[in-house]
């Protein structure tokens, strides 16, 4: 049996940086913002992965 690949929320379509030195990820999917990344916060109160968790299109994978 393959291991579950990770979500890496910096790679979903949802995923935000605040400008919030004690919050800095957010979730607009789930509209929150939490000091961990919004996957590892779903996982730790929900049991499951994150359901809303969307790649991003191929022109918003730049970092320019």
């Amino acid at each position: 049996m393959k291991p579950e690949t990770p979500i890496i929320c910096r790679k979903c379509r949802y995923y935000f940086i605040t400008w919030d030195p004690a919050k800095p990820h957010g979730c607009r999917a789930m509209n929150f913002r939490s000091r961990r990344p919004p996957s590892l916060v779903v996982r730790q109160n929900s049991g499951n992965d994150c359901l809303r968790y969307t790649p991003k299109a191929a022109d918003e994978n730049s970092d320019s």
